[in-house]
């Protein structure tokens, strides 16, 4: 497994001594002049894409857990895991068995492979959803054991891309990569300067676009000398390439986290993206970069030509960093006042430290009993699962002044909020025996599985209630589906108002339907005997029975 590039020297504010006071002079804020035109990374929004994950019996050559234990021979369980933020999967169609208990909706707990082009299709398709443009597709060492795997994630990476209009990148990261200043020459020459040919493959200025991250990071996994990075960024350029530094976060100081000597290699890139991961986890950090690093960082970038595109993070959800957005939306908000040329997210599907947009489990129903780690709902706050992606999308929007620049985070928890709840028309086809759910005799009678179409009495209202709830209304007689008697007698839908006895927790299962978690006792609705008696809350565990097909009505 490859050393984490986050595996650095963190550093500290007091540690830097740095003064911003002249470059603040020279140019106020939000008023940087980009050096390139637009293109797929000036004016755009990148995200770091790991794409790393593997698991036995995917066909991956690696044919392991690869990331996801700390044993790739044996399967994730709480004393061998490496990750601290569990993924929604309800929309990927493959899953693998871990050693984990049951999530907290008492489903297996299963992790995804990268490996299935599924699973990377899903990804860009939410990166197309939610306004990221651009992929950096992250590339170690691709000479030891984890090349073959390496190679065929490029390949997946591609067909999805072309697939979701979006685009991608090379991104070589140098961590212990020993032979690298001729090896990083001959993996370009002889395998990933073919994708350049792809039609999604990232261009600006009418050239490739490479990125190398790691040159001047003052640890042991990242030794090499400027002679020698300075070699390879030229020679990058000299095969047509726009090339991107992955760089230190204080790389124009040459303190810190920086080796020194290293000005004229930094110099050197197209564009410059200093590392954040892990320097601060609260809004005053990140306003003490933007004036003290990022202000100073931008005006030595456009007194050289060079675009700067900073690093923004959502912010470690392991460490509770993340203050319900508002970090991850302070940080954007920074980059986008202080005129940066691009923005690089760290990372999409970042499990392993906390720092992913990808969907996330929401609570602790969506992630096993003994994980021991917090879902999106950790500070209070119930988030949807995607909440992350929309705030990237809402950022991006703000970025490209598409929307006006505000320090006030607009992206809501849950989508929609609670205070004006959507509502949408649905029908509950049961997996029991394949009929509808009708409210019988215009919702006077129980609820059953019993019809073969989807009628007036078999449709309802789906109403956001907030924190991740609904309630069903039926269309028939516009009164709410009720666990009556607290979940101990049939559903029924004869309330006026939705209340305790009336809110339910829709799950989405992974072979794409739905459950209904009553929260008035727990239990999930189950269409009894097999779809042959009302519908009621008595389950503990998801069956057959407890699964609805959700039909747009």
């Amino acid at each position: 497994m490859s050393l984490s590039r986050r595996k650095v020297l963190a550093g500290g504010l007091a540690a830097a001594g740095l003064s911003a006071t002249g470059y603040l002079a020279a140019t106020g804020t939000g008023t940087a002049e980009a050096a390139s035109a637009p293109g797929d990374v000036v004016g755009k929004i990148s995200v770091g894409y790991q794409g790393w994950f593997a698991c036995p019996g995917d066909g991956a050559p690696i044919n392991q857990w690869w990331h996801w234990s700390r044993n790739g021979g044996q399967p994730p369980s709480p004393s061998n895991t490496t990750i601290v933020s569990w993924p929604d999967m309800r929309e990927l169609t493959r899953g693998y068995t871990t050693a984990y208990a049951n999530l907290g909706n008492g489903q297996p707990a299963r992790l995804f492979s990268s490996y299935d082009q599924q699973t990377v299709d899903t990804h860009f398709q939410w990166m197309r959803d939610y306004g990221c443009d651009t992929a950096a597709l992250q590339r170690f060492n691709p000479f030891g054991g984890e090349g073959p795997t390496r190679d065929a994630m490029a390949v997946k990476v591609r067909q999805a891309a072309e697939t979701s209009g979006r685009k991608f990148y090379i991104m070589y990261d140098v961590t212990s990569w020993t032979n690298m200043q001729s090896e990083i020459k001959t993996d370009w020459t002889t395998k990933m300067s073919a994708y350049t040919a792809s039609p999604a493959y990232a261009r600006q200025n009418g050239k490739p676009v490479v990125c190398i991250w790691g040159f001047g990071f003052n640890d042991d996994g990242r030794p090499f000398q400027p002679a020698a990075c300075l070699d390879v960024v030229n020679w990058f350029k000299n095969q047509g390439c726009y090339v991107i530094g992955g760089v230190p976060t204080y790389w124009r100081t040459g303190v810190n986290d920086s080796r020194p000597g290293f000005l004229d290699v930094y110099h050197a890139f197209n564009m410059i993206s200093p590392w954040m991961v892990g320097r601060t986890g609260d809004l005053a950090g990140l306003d003490w970069f933007y004036t003290n690093v990022n202000v100073p960082d931008q005006a030595d970038c456009n007194a050289r030509g060079i675009d700067y595109q900073p690093c923004v993070m959502p912010g470690d959800l392991s460490a509770g960093a993340r203050f319900h957005g508002d970090f991850y939306w302070r940080h954007i908000y920074n980059m986008t006042r202080l005129g940066a040329q691009g923005l690089y997210v760290s990372m999409f599907d970042e499990f392993n430290e906390g720092n992913q947009i990808a969907k996330t489990a929401e609570n602790a129903s969506m992630q096993p009993t003994n994980f021991g780690h917090p879902a999106l709902d950790a500070d209070g706050t119930a988030c949807s699962s995607d909440y992350y992606l929309r705030i990237t999308n809402d950022g991006g929007r703000m970025f490209k002044k598409l929307t006006p620049l505000t320090a006030t985070r607009p992206t809501q928890p849950i989508a929609g909020g609670p205070t004006n709840p959507p509502t949408g028309g649905v029908a509950l086809r049961s997996r029991a025996n394949n009929l509808f759910v009708s409210a019988r005799d215009a919702g006077n009678s129980a609820l059953l599985a019993a019809a073969s179409a989807a009628g007036a009495w078999e449709q309802f209202d789906q109403v956001d209630l907030g924190g991740g709830n609904i309630a069903l209304r039926a269309r028939v007689n516009g009164r709410y589906v009720c666990a009556e008697n607290a979940g101990a007698a049939p559903l029924i839908a004869n309330r006026t108002a939705a209340g305790a006895w009336e809110t339910f927790r829709l799950v989405r299962n992974s072979n794409g339907t739905v459950s209904l978690l009553a929260t008035v006792n727990n239990r999930y609705v189950c269409a009894e005997n097999g779809g042959a008696a009302a519908l009621i809350a008595n389950r503990t565990a998801i069956g057959q029975w407890e699964q609805f097909d959700l039909v747009t009505a």
